[in-house]
């Protein structure tokens, strides 16, 4: 059995009926929106996010899920299609997930349009039902979102990012979502208790461990769907290249920043970079570092009582680590 389809095992009923809910809290009066709306639903990832909102839930009320982890589960998913379909029209990018993107098919006019009315979908679910608990952590997880993407195309002028600041941007671009799902799914049992910060944690550890990962596939000698060195050619500055940047030389330094700002669109230029910061070291402190918040987030399980959903929960930090792709 595939890692995935084991971690979705104990909640496989509300995977099943969220898919329902999903759908009908996408639906509009205008057809063009349907139908856009039922070509984005088919084309869906593996979608961890409601997976953690509903294994977070399950585990810290004893198995117990409401109608408001299934609210919550398509707000975070609403808000987070909305930003994707955004993302692609702000990256200019034709793909994702290996089809064709809402902008591609549909220009960016309406994919603009299409993403606005999914984040206003997301927001009236949540105010229609009076959740503005959950509102309110969807909402800081947006606008972290928005700042990180900004404070990373601000430092990818200067190329001047220490470690701290790489933290940070990852902390908000990527692990602030994952923070949302697992404080969404305890709130929506839970509301008001201290699983509610603690989940908060757990997810923010996993999303940092999640995004270090990705950084080290740039370095991969395998296809993993983006090619290697893409995150040098957009000029962006990952773990590994921080680290060795901090403790090189100042001609090496210097070659480096010149390299990324000057030549990164030279294949060959990217290849010595990748090489260089192999040999100094910078992928075996990625690794090591995304293993800390690994152990660090495992940790926060331990003072629940085992079950199912504590193991699937378990099972998915490790695939977050341990995945190839």
């Amino acid at each position: 059995m595939k890692v995935v389809e084991q971690i979705k095992q104990p909640i496989a009923y509300e995977m099943d009926l969220f898919e329902q809910k999903f759908q009908l809290s996408m639906s509009s009066k205008v057809a063009l929106l349907n139908r856009i709306t039922h070509y984005i639903v088919n084309r869906k990832g593996k979608q961890m996010r409601p997976m953690f909102v509903f294994l977070v839930a399950k585990m810290v009320s004893n198995g117990e899920v409401s109608e408001r982890t299934y609210r919550g589960a398509s707000v975070i998913e609403l808000i987070h299609t909305a930003t994707l379909v955004h993302d692609d029209v702000v990256d200019d990018s034709n793909r994702r997930r290996g089809f064709f993107s809402v902008n591609a098919l549909w220009k960016n006019k309406i994919a603009v349009l299409i993403g606005d009315f999914l984040l206003s979908k997301g927001l009236l679910l949540s105010i229609d039902n009076n959740d503005f608990d959950l509102l309110k952590i969807i909402s800081i997880a947006v606008r972290e979102m928005s700042e990180g993407e900004l404070l990373q195309i601000e430092k990818a002028r200067k190329l001047d990012i220490t470690e701290d600041i790489y933290y940070e941007i990852i902390r908000q671009k990527t692990a602030t979502l994952i923070a949302a799902c697992c404080s969404l799914g305890a709130a929506s049992v839970k509301p008001d208790s201290a699983h509610v910060e603690s989940m908060r944690k757990f997810g923010e550890l996993i999303g940092m461990a999640f995004q270090i990962k990705d950084d080290l596939f740039d370095y991969g000698d395998t296809q993993i769907g983006k090619p290697t060195g893409i995150d040098i050619k957009e000029q962006k500055m990952t773990l590994p290249l921080i680290h060795v940047l901090n403790q090189a030389s100042k001609k090496d330094k210097k070659w480096l920043i010149n390299s990324v700002k000057n030549h990164n669109k030279d294949a060959k230029r990217v290849k010595e970079i990748i090489a260089f910061v192999k040999d100094n070291g910078g992928l075996d402190y990625a690794v090591t570092k995304m293993k800390t918040f690994q152990e660090e987030a495992l940790q926060l399980l331990e003072s629940f009582p085992d079950s199912d959903y504590k193991s699937s929960l378990k099972l998915m930090v490790n695939y977050v680590i341990d995945r190839k792709k």
